[in-house]
């Protein structure tokens, strides 16, 4: 399995500190994975509670490999889940409400899950052409990916019309560029690659000749990347605020 908590080291903290879970707060994490972001809420929110949400039972099970007293794990859609009104004062996600169908209906049934005044603190991807990782890895390989749910709220304009849509006010974007970590060598990062959705889908399009080309290009790149730390790309996202 990729370690996307690996992958994301570089905004760990950064999305912590934006996140300002204090002590007593009862957190919703969306899309939680395999449970990092809901950890470290959990130690902030001390004698609160946090509750990390997925879609993926396995990431859940991952997840549920570092118990704390103050965490729970819910299988189920974000989107669409019948959360108890007004429960939660801070609603968190990494990466994780850019793939709703429906963002405006999506983001509603979060805010209604939230208390008044409560908090919504996201992290999603800008545009993808200014990220390096998202375009020279698709590029390397070869093929045109259509598949544009990672930055649908790339758009500071649109994402502002969608939250406020569905109730938010006042959504403040912080631009945010961090490295990704692939892994220590361009080896590892290859075996890493190959394991994300949009390289394996550009992939399964290609001949036998087209996919060995692809392979040795993907190397090259990745080697191209490697540095006495690791293989890293550059990366552009926004941390959005809203109550």
């Amino acid at each position: 399995m990729f370690d996307y908590d690996a992958e994301m080291r570089f905004y760990r903290e950064r999305f912590r500190v934006a996140c300002g879970v204090r002590d007593g707060d009862r957190v919703l994490d969306v899309g939680c994975g395999g449970g990092q972001t809901t950890r470290d809420a959990a130690a902030d929110a001390v004698r609160g509670s946090v509750l990390g949400v997925d879609v993926s039972e396995r990431m859940l099970e991952h997840a549920r490999r570092q118990p704390l007293p103050n965490v729970t794990y819910l299988l189920a859609d974000a989107a669409t889940y019948d959360f108890e009104p007004e429960t939660f004062d801070v609603c968190i996600s990494r990466f994780g409400v850019m793939f709703f169908d429906d963002l405006v209906g999506a983001f509603t049934n979060l805010r209604r899950a939230l208390r008044p005044g409560g908090r919504l603190v996201v992290l999603v991807w800008q545009p993808r052409a200014d990220n390096e990782w998202a375009h020279v890895i698709p590029e390397a390989i070869g093929g045109s990916y259509r598949d544009e749910s990672a930055f649908a709220l790339g758009s500071e304009a649109v994402t502002r019309d969608i939250l406020t849509s569905a109730g938010f006010a006042d959504p403040t974007f912080t631009a945010v560029r961090e490295l990704l970590y692939y892994g220590p060598d361009a080896e590892t990062a290859y075996a890493n690659v190959l394991r994300l959705r949009e390289p394996q889908a550009l992939l399964a399009k290609l001949d036998p000749a087209e996919t060995e080309r692809a392979q040795a290009a993907l190397r090259a790149t990745l080697a191209a990347h490697e540095t006495g730390s690791g293989v890293h790309f550059e990366s552009a996202a926004w941390i959005i605020s809203a109550q």
